[in-house]
């Protein structure tokens, strides 16, 4: 800590946490850990290869997917540095501007990931109501377009956030309650007024609940289309196409909206449990939706499928 004036000594460094009561087996909850964001890696890159590489996969569709591929692996780097040091080194102190950092990233790569699964579903959407003028409608410039207002709109949401932290006072407390810093997490210690970012803060939350709502609403638009097709094979057909990015979308929000709802209505929840879910909040989505999409994505499996039969024959 260091001494601002005579009566004031502010905080510059917070302390992280790893598992609350689970400080011995640090060492071995590592491994686990470390396993997922390996995987996280190599599902994603893969899927990235594939789909540069394959120019049958070179549609609107597959773009989108390599967006939220993207941003999934932006979300696992700007945790993994803070999660290895904790559970690996028990090193769990983080300067404040690096906390103010990482918070922008994990809100940035969050609210980028939200915008991709709206935009992906107005994708599946526009496919199945319009299937004639979906490609041109959705040309590789009018995507790539897309993705860079997403991109922006996404960073310039959370931009103010390190500057509204950074401009509050903490005295006494720099105990936080992830392995990771979050905004919300850090506002509270503050010992100076943070009406500014509680309010900023929810209106960050509002636009992701408002992507959600929208998914929610594509989907039912979505359904109503499938309900006029006549044949029910094609109804089928038409839904499987939309089943990777419905997983995806429940893994994204269920740990958030189960996140928020312990945080606003249940009292005397376990320390464990938070930081438990903090951490499938930003573990489990990277991991997983690769491997939902090489499942469910017939044209991905086979590609890949194809990819690694041909480095045997080599």
């Amino acid at each position: 800590m260091s001494i601002i004036n005579i009566s004031h000594a502010e905080v510059t460094t917070f302390i992280l946490v790893g598992m609350p009561g689970l400080e011995y087996a640090h060492i071995w909850i590592s491994i686990p850990i470390s396993s997922m964001y390996l995987i996280a890696l190599l599902g994603n890159c893969t899927i990235l290869f594939i789909i540069k590489t394959e120019p049958s996969l070179h549609e609107p569709m597959y773009y989108f997917l390599s967006i939220l591929t993207l941003s999934d692996m932006g979300l696992s780097f700007s945790s993994l540095p803070t999660m290895l040091r904790i559970f690996l080194f028990k090193a769990s102190e983080i300067s404040a501007n690096a906390c103010f950092a990482q918070q922008f990233f994990i809100h940035g790569f969050t609210a980028l990931e939200s915008s991709v699964l709206l935009i992906m579903s107005f994708d599946r959407f526009l496919a199945i109501h319009n299937p004639l003028r979906y490609s041109s409608i959705l040309t590789t410039l009018r995507v790539a377009q897309i993705g860079i207002v997403c991109f922006f709109k996404s960073f310039l949401l959370v931009l103010p956030f390190p500057f509204t932290l950074r401009m509050l006072k903490y005295c006494e407390k720099r105990q936080l309650s992830h392995s990771y810093c979050l905004h919300q997490d850090v506002m509270k210690l503050a010992c100076s007024d943070n009406q500014i970012d509680v309010i900023y803060g929810f209106f960050g939350a509002l636009c992701l609940m408002v992507d959600f709502m929208l998914i929610a609403v594509s989907y039912i638009l979505i359904f109503k289309t499938v309900l006029g097709i006549a044949s029910q094979k094609e109804q089928l057909k038409a839904l499987n196409t939309c089943v990777s990015h419905i997983c995806a979308v429940i893994i994204f929000y269920l740990p958030i909206i189960n996140l928020a709802i312990v945080h606003h209505f249940v009292q005397h929840v376990s320390p464990l449990f938070n930081v438990l879910m903090a951490n499938i909040l930003l573990l489990v989505p990277p991991l997983m939706n690769p491997i939902v999409y090489c499942v469910k994505t017939r044209q991905i499996r086979v590609k890949v499928v194809a990819k690694l039969c041909q480095k045997q024959i080599y």
